[in-house]
């Protein structure tokens, strides 16, 4: 059986994951889909249920023998993607997939997956917004949050090609409007 895709992707900030969490505990039949990657673990960060980690050489392995449905080298030797049999093992439980992916990730599964999914653009009301979470997160460096800001001046400009765009300026509100987009697109045939 082939499940519906709801993806969510924002820069890095702006509170995707967040609401993936919250949408994750309504009765959606969604399941969150682990992205791989090849960066280092993070402290509180858990294999196989954060993320699926590889060496680089071990995800380019992975690239070449087709594992991926989409990857994306973000930045030099940290890349990130999605495993195909990650979507299998959720579609096989009969649940729809939920991803939270960056911007030109979203953008590939919604092209391979089309009218199947949904793609949700998650936007901060301000890139200084952006910048003071990333700040509060305590877990990047100032370099890394330059880039990251750096990244998301151009991500803001895809925003336009999601099917919904949600601005996160009250999180409550968000969170409101992200349950009744997803439940919609559920809920049609």
């Amino acid at each position: 059986m082939q499940g519906k895709c709801v993806i969510f992707s924002a820069p890095s900030g702006a509170g995707k994951t967040t609401l993936v969490k919250h949408l994750l505990k309504q009765d959606l039949s969604l399941e969150f889909s682990v992205s791989a990657c090849s960066r280092e673990r993070r402290p509180k960060e858990t294999p196989g249920k954060d993320y699926y980690f590889f060496t680089v050489p071990e995800f380019r392995k992975k690239i070449e023998a087709n594992e991926f449905i989409e990857w994306e080298e973000v930045y030099t030797n940290h890349l990130y993607g999605t495993l195909k049999s990650e979507i299998t093992r959720i579609w096989e439980k009969g649940k729809h997939v939920i991803f939270d992916v960056d911007v030109v990730g979203g953008l590939n599964l919604k092209k391979k997956f089309g009218a199947h999914a949904l793609a949700v653009f998650v936007k901060a009301p301000t890139i200084a917004h952006l910048e003071s979470r990333l700040q509060s997160r305590a877990t990047e460096t100032p370099e890394s949050i330059a880039r990251r800001i750096g990244k998301a001046h151009k991500e803001m400009n895809y925003s336009n090609d999601f099917d919904a765009i949600i601005v996160n300026d009250d999180l409550y509100l968000a969170k409101k409007e992200a349950l009744e987009v997803v439940s919609r697109f559920i809920r049609q045939a």
